[in-house]
């Protein structure tokens, strides 16, 4: 009886302990793989980490890359203004040239036919007519006409001398302004290699950027970082402005402005971008160096880059009136700067990580973005 009890307590016992072990194996194997999943979660935290960090990285390079290109395109903007206006003068001294040569070839020949009539009337001099006893009337008549016609050919003389002088000047001008027209062309070609470099550079760049953003959450993330930038910035611009003396703003002119560039309606005003997140402007797509207009009169109160929106400028119309204008490849203005509708500010470009040309406009009341299209016809 007791050898059977024993048996049987043995047998419990043994699959007990062949449990215990069982159980051991698997917690032991479910502590195993629990560890590798934290492993593999704290290398995916990690990697995400490491790719915020280079992405942040990247849209400093960014950054760097399109104000470059803005400061080449500016030069190049600002050649192109010069290269015309020297045009412009060359074409007055060619114009003024032709007319100080045509006055001169007539003054010539005035001069000419003046000497001419002197010399015919050369044997009609003063001791002449004494001797022969002439009429002394007629002897002071015609001293005073040999007096008239010695102060004409001497005024005629002074006229040549000083023609010929304004056209010699005319012709050094032109010679300078040459000059200055092929130095700048040269400066030119100079400014858009390197131009064309930093375009390059900037392609690159973005290139990368863009792999970091390969899933929508992160391009969700990257444009909710990008409003809230926009955001600050307008809360600023609304400080300036309230230090601005008191303009007409908008609202008279509701339906009347001009687009501040002629384009293409990519992107409307309210329409989806992503997720949740709306278009709170209009983006019209244009040619990469075409001006861009001041759509009413006001003063500069932000020129600078932005992230997502790149090159920015915002003008204060008054009574909490703003304009914006985003992706430009340069800006023409400064903050403080008056500026007048119609007025060039900037030019058209795809700064701000835009893989195309085009132009961001904006307009916002009090703070609030309002269609754009309302306000343009």
């Amino acid at each position: 009886m007791m050898t059977r009890l024993f048996v049987k307590a043995s047998i419990i016992a043994g699959f007990l302990i062949l449990s215990f072990m069982v159980n051991s194996a698997d917690l032991a194997s479910r502590q195993s793989a629990l560890k590798s999943i934290q492993a593999q979660i704290n290398q995916q935290q990690n990697s995400l980490k490491d790719t915020a960090k280079q992405r942040e990285k990247l849209i400093n390079l960014l950054k760097s890359d399109e104000q470059a290109i803005a400061k080449a395109a500016q030069k190049v903007n600002q050649s192109q203004a010069s290269l015309a206006a020297i045009n412009t003068k060359l074409r007055e001294l060619d114009k003024q040239q032709a007319e100080l040569a045509s006055l001169k070839s007539s003054q010539q020949e005035t001069l000419s036919e003046q000497l001419s009539s002197a010399y015919l009337a050369g044997n009609h001099d003063y001791t002449k007519m004494m001797l022969n006893q002439q009429n002394p009337a007629t002897v002071e008549r015609m001293l005073a006409y040999y007096q008239f016609l010695n102060d004409a050919r001497i005024k005629a003389i002074k006229q040549l001398k000083q023609t010929s002088i304004d056209l010699d000047k005319v012709k050094q001008q032109q010679v300078t302004s040459q000059q200055k027209l092929n130095a700048l062309v040269l400066e030119q070609k100079k400014q858009a290699q390197l131009l064309s470099k930093e375009q390059d550079q900037r392609k690159q760049t973005l290139t990368q950027l863009q792999r970091t953003l390969s899933s929508k959450g992160a391009e969700l993330e990257q444009l909710q970082i990008e409003e809230a930038s926009l955001k600050r910035i307008i809360q600023q611009a609304m400080v300036t402005a309230q230090a601005n003396p008191t303009m007409d703003g908008l609202a008279n002119l509701r339906g009347k402005l001009k687009w501040p560039t002629k384009g293409r309606m990519s992107k409307r005003f309210g329409s989806s971008r992503s997720g949740q997140i709306v278009w709170k402007g209009s983006v019209l797509a244009a040619p990469e160096g075409q001006n861009i207009h001041a759509v009413a009169s006001g003063k500069v109160i932000y020129a600078d880059w932005l992230r997502g929106f790149g090159m920015v400028l915002v003008i204060d119309h008054g009574k909490g009136y703003m304009s914006l204008y985003g992706h430009a490849q340069t800006l023409l203005k400064q903050p403080g700067d008056m500026v007048k509708s119609g007025d060039s500010i900037a030019l058209v470009g795809s700064s701000g990580g835009q893989s195309e040309p085009g132009l961001y406009f904006e307009i916002r009341n009090k703070g609030k973005a309002v269609d754009p299209a309302y306000y343009c016809r």
